[in-house]
């Protein structure tokens, strides 16, 4: 035991979290604690025993990082070559022992958690920081790990049960309740859960701009509640007011916790339906409102019905977005969730060069290096669209078009006494038709058509707009004209007279013709590879 058990340096021990102020953590992001025993910091890091009990619940909470792989990657040992197996995870060893990904190591979780309180013993170095990979004594040494009964070792898997039975530490505190408030506290628990599921459900706000009493819009969160109590008298006599102040259960935290589990639930039975099979990722880039940058990732698997599923995993928070930080950061998702990456069988994203580069440092390749059947598949929707902008951006009478077509856009939008004379334009026009008898009157026929500026990229809006706009023609020239008259500024009827010039020539009238004939055969083609059972998108 002596030759590969490390004994506990006391001098050691006290200047590693002491002696060296600047590498303690004084705050807590639960979200960033890693998942990887390889990459973790180790809990004497952090600077404050409240912290320290979290990051424990924390792994306590997620449990042993056990990633369970069709193969793990070989070392040479003696003259064969070992792997660790995952049967290990299986059997007496399954609540503590993990394997790192990242280094190829084992190492103990509840020795990782609790093995600092114990200043007059050591559980080895190799199960907590340094970890362990002689796989040929793989088995002996986990069972000298254990040890005896009073070894380190089984003391700190102890410590990890009783931080885990929160049932009898909550107990205790509940059993000197009557029975009556505990009905009421699970009664006001249910009414906030079940109003903040509904919030979820429908994606919609929970807090309100004036939360106060004597607001008469406190938000979407306190609005459901009290409606919730007055259709449930029995719920409406121990919520919000009627119930204790300091135990209302509606404070943004508990919203926030209530929330972070019910994401937590629908994640696990996203990961439970996926059932270790094969999978799929897409990957997108996007950014928030604070304008950071985001990685979204959704995985494209068979669940349990056999049928195919797209499901949301989680948006990541990226520092940069080249290749290798974009693989870092989905093999670190797929490590929290416990998917190995090495059952990737496809892969779904923009063309980007990041991401496509056939060389060696796009996505593409960096995946396809750890799995290669994770190929790579872009939508032919999208590349339909990128087809046309480059053509459209190639031909200059096109270019020119679609610059008059946003100018023209810009100008009869660009009030809403300009919106309203082409809508009244619109009405007296067809008023007129149905007096004549020209046009026949009927349910749904002779809707008001508007200008809906069209999307940069998603190029079947362009096919709307320019079908309103040959529909309503004359009545985009009637309101160029009214400009061109009343305009309140030079610049204004100066504008809508060049306007007026350039879209009754017949170059823009043959171009709008052609452009809408073009993306008509181009948006059907669209919407087919866009549809559920389409192989292409």
């Amino acid at each position: 035991m002596e030759k590969f058990l490390a004994k506990f340096n006391h001098s050691q021990a006290s200047s590693s979290t002491n002696g060296n102020p600047s590498s303690l953590i004084d705050d807590l992001n639960l979200d960033s604690l890693e998942a990887d025993p390889g990459k973790r910091v180790p809990v004497a890091h952090y600077n404050n025993p409240q912290i320290n009990d979290e990051v424990r619940k924390h792994y306590i909470q997620k449990g042993p990082c056990q990633p369970k792989m069709d193969s793990y990657p070989p070392t040479k040992i003696g003259k064969r070559m070992r792997q660790f197996c995952k049967i290990w995870f299986e059997g007496p060893y399954s609540k503590w022992l993990e394997y790192s990904v990242e280094k190829d190591f084992v190492y103990c979780l509840c020795c990782y958690l609790f093995k600092d309180g114990f200043f007059y013993g050591s559980t080895s170095e190799f199960y907590t920081k340094m970890g362990f990979r002689s796989w040929n004594r793989a088995l002996e040494r986990f069972r000298k790990h254990v040890g005896d009964v009073n070894s380190i070792h089984n003391k700190c898997f102890n410590k990890m049960l009783d931080l885990s039975n929160h049932h009898q530490s909550i107990q205790v505190v509940i059993d000197k309740h009557s029975q009556k408030l505990k009905n009421e506290y699970r009664m006001r628990l249910e009414a906030s859960i079940d109003v903040s599921r509904l919030l979820l459900q429908y994606g919609l706000s929970f807090q309100g701009h004036d939360e106060s009493e004597s607001s008469i819009n406190q938000g979407f969160f306190l609005g459901f509640l009290r409606w919730h109590g007055d259709k449930h008298p029995a719920v409406g006599k121990v919520i919000l007011e009627n119930s204790p102040q300091n135990d209302t259960l509606t404070c943004p935290m508990i919203q926030k916790d209530i929330a972070n589990a019910c994401a937590k639930e629908t994640l696990k039975a996203i990961i439970g339906d996926l059932n270790e099979n094969y999978f799929g990722i897409l990957v997108d880039e996007s950014k928030d409102i604070s304008h950071k940058e985001q990685m979204t990732l959704v995985l494209h698997f068979v669940n349990k019905n056999g049928e195919v599923v797209e499901r949301f995993i989680d948006p990541v928070h990226v520092s940069d977005t080249s290749a290798c930080s974009l693989k870092k950061a989905i093999y670190s998702l797929l490590s929290v969730h416990s998917l190995s990456p090495f059952k990737i069988r496809g892969k779904g994203y923009d063309g980007a060069s990041n991401m496509k580069g056939d060389k060696i440092n796009g996505l593409k390749t960096l995946i396809m290096k750890d799995s290669p059947s994770a190929y790579y598949i872009h939508c032919f929707s999208h590349q339909l669209q990128l087809t046309l902008v480059a053509i459209a951006k190639k031909y200059l009478d096109v270019e020119d078009f679609f610059d008059h077509v946003s100018n023209v856009l810009n100008v009869v939008r660009g009030s809403f006494k300009r919106r309203d004379l082409l809508c009244d334009h619109q009405a007296k026009k067809l008023e007129q038709l149905f007096e004549s008898d020209v046009v026949q009157k009927g349910q749904g026929l002779h809707q008001e058509r508007g200008l809906q500026r069209p999307g940069d990229t998603c190029w079947g809006s362009h096919f709307k707009t320019l079908d309103n706009f040959i529909v309503i023609f004359s009545y985009i020239v009637h309101v160029l004209e009214v400009i061109e008259l009343e305009g309140s500024t030079s610049s204004d009827r100066n504008q809508a007279e060049y306007l007026l010039t350039n879209i009754k020539t017949f170059k823009f009238i043959f171009v709008l013709h052609l452009m809408l004939k073009v993306l008509a055969m181009s948006n059907e083609l669209s919407k087919m590879l866009q549809k559920k059972r389409s192989r292409y998108c």
